[in-house]
């Protein structure tokens, strides 16, 4: 039963178990309480407004409550809201797969449907290990990540993500994998020696386990989860023609990094190659419904298609290919076809730059970076105050690094979430300047109110 004296933040701490959450923290920081959005604006039910500079957990690209999807869902609710995709099909599944494909050039296509990021995971997985079962190698079923590599939190997805805090729980549950370095940028003197290093790595451990290594799963140019860390593009040409040499699949895993989020619609294309399965989620369908999917070669669709039912592809769940979440995704692509996003994106990325510049040369900021419409820098920890007294009498009180800043960020009107001392921005990519602006003031005058408490 609702009790109407208690607020939605509190019914919501009674009712909902929140995802990525130690619950009791609630009790000292309760869950913000959302009425509305428009834009890049989220409103609580106070009237209180906060830019969301994190695209509502990196999925919303072009505005909450955009007129041009909105107007496409509600066309859709008129037409189909769902219907079976096995052994049925309709319109918005059909065209958003080709033209999907054909943003690859056609190197990739026959779409397959699920609802979330892991789950995509988990599909390009099982499709890689039965591929090559259905080709006669079935010893081909190992994986190997990268070092700070998140790709989901399901048993498969767990099993190549390094996110130590996802995995020790589960731990006896999970698969083991191979593990290679990352190509992070700040490993090494430069950029180019990171991925060569990395690269170099990677062959030793595919020369020595290869034969029974089904696919390599990589966040092409960002490995976002783990904090922002950004490679040279060359390390994914060097990976690509190691998988071909050892005869190993590549996947790329561009649920947070595609959609234009570094800057081309896949991140691949900035190294100039494919890989041979991809995964989208998140900014697809703008942030409006769950979608996702993966796209592969059609030399992969083939060793699954005979009479036997025993080599197709049987994975599935009740909602793949959702005619509305489709329709969404369809004016997204809209949208970046004709208001040539891609290229108005590179203007604003470059004024992120130059509105950071006071946040970028603070003395306790390491490592500032930007691919794209993702801009990252790192605070040095020594220069975090330990909690105390001052944290206590500006609301601070308790808490992580990340935990104040975002609180601070809040009371600045920003939704900000960094990641362990990483700060990061990922805004829509509708930000007018007034906006980016307040984004940039709010970013550094949270740092220094978490860093340089007042008395």
């Amino acid at each position: 039963m609702t009790n109407p004296a208690l607020s939605l933040s509190q019914r919501s701490l009674r009712s909902v178990w929140h995802p990525c959450t130690q619950m009791k923290q609630h009790e000292r920081l309760p869950p913000l309480a959302i009425a509305r959005g428009q834009g890049v604006w989220l409103y609580d039910e106070a009237g209180n407004r906060y830019l969301d500079g994190i695209s509502s957990w990196w999925v919303n690209l072009f505005g909450h409550a955009n007129p041009r999807i909105n107007a496409a869902l509600i066309d859709q609710l008129g037409t189909l809201e769902h219907a079976m995709i096995s052994g049925s099909t309709h319109a918005p599944v059909v065209e958003l797969s080709e033209r999907l494909s054909a943003l690859t050039g056609g190197v990739l296509g026959h779409a397959f449907y699920a609802s979330d990021g892991a789950s995509a995971v988990e599909i390009a997985l099982k499709m890689s290990a039965h591929y090559w079962r259905n080709s006669g190698q079935p010893d081909k079923h190992q994986y190997v990540y990268l070092a700070q590599s998140y790709h989901g939190e399901t048993m498969g997805a767990l099993s190549v993500t390094d996110v130590d805090i996802f995995r020790h729980a589960y731990q006896p549950l999970v698969r083991q994998t191979h593990i290679a370095p990352s190509p992070d940028a700040r490993l090494a003197a430069t950029p180019q020696q990171a991925a060569n290093q990395a690269a170099q790595a990677m062959e030793a451990l595919l020369q020595q386990h290869g034969s029974t290594i089904a696919a390599v799963i990589v966040e092409p140019l960002v490995q976002c989860a783990t904090g922002m860390a950004m490679h040279d593009p060359d390390y994914l040409r060097q990976l690509r023609a190691l998988c071909d040499r050892y005869q190993v699949h590549l996947i790329a895993d561009e649920i947070a990094v595609g959609c234009g989020r570094t800057g081309t619609f896949f991140a691949c294309e900035q190294a100039g190659i494919w890989p041979d399965f991809i995964t989208l989620s998140k900014g697809i369908s703008g942030g409006y419904l769950p979608l996702s999917l993966v796209l592969t070669r059609d030399s992969i669709y083939q060793a699954f298609y005979d009479d036997d039912v025993r080599t197709a592809f049987l994975h599935s769940h009740s909602y793949t290919g959702n005619p509305l979440a489709c329709r969404a995704a369809l004016a997204c692509l809209d949208i970046f076809e004709s208001e040539d996003v891609l290229a108005r994106n590179q203007i604003l990325g470059q004024q992120l730059d130059q509105a950071l510049q006071p946040l970028a040369q603070h003395p306790a900021v390491r490592h500032v970076r930007r691919q794209g419409m993702i801009w990252a820098c790192d605070i040095d920890p020594a220069a975090i105050p330990d909690q105390s007294a001052d944290d206590a009498r500006n609301g601070m009180a308790g808490g992580t690094f990340s935990q104040r800043y975002h609180l601070a960020a809040r009371q600045r009107g920003l939704l900000l979430r960094p990641i362990g001392n990483t700060i990061y921005l990922m805004p829509p990519y509708v930000l007018h300047a007034v906006e980016l602006q307040h984004l940039a003031d709010g970013a550094l005058g949270s740092l220094l109110d978490v860093l340089e408490p007042a008395a």
